[in-house]
């Protein structure tokens, strides 16, 4: 099995465990903002978008 092409990389499913969804972030983003596992992280919702940022608690 070959790896993704890059404009693929940011195409990501939906999908459901129990009673939440969630949406997997491509490592190369989680590297970026040096974010690691199990950080807190603020989801907004605007219109049609959303903003996910770190939580600065």
């Amino acid at each position: 099995m070959g790896r993704r092409v890059v404009e693929d990389e940011n195409i990501r499913k939906i999908q459901k465990v129990r009673r939440s969804y969630y949406v997997s972030l491509p490592v190369r983003i989680i590297r970026r903002f040096r974010w690691q596992e199990g950080q807190n992280v603020v989801v907004e919702d605007h219109g049609k978008e959303i903003i996910i940022k770190d939580w600065k608690g």
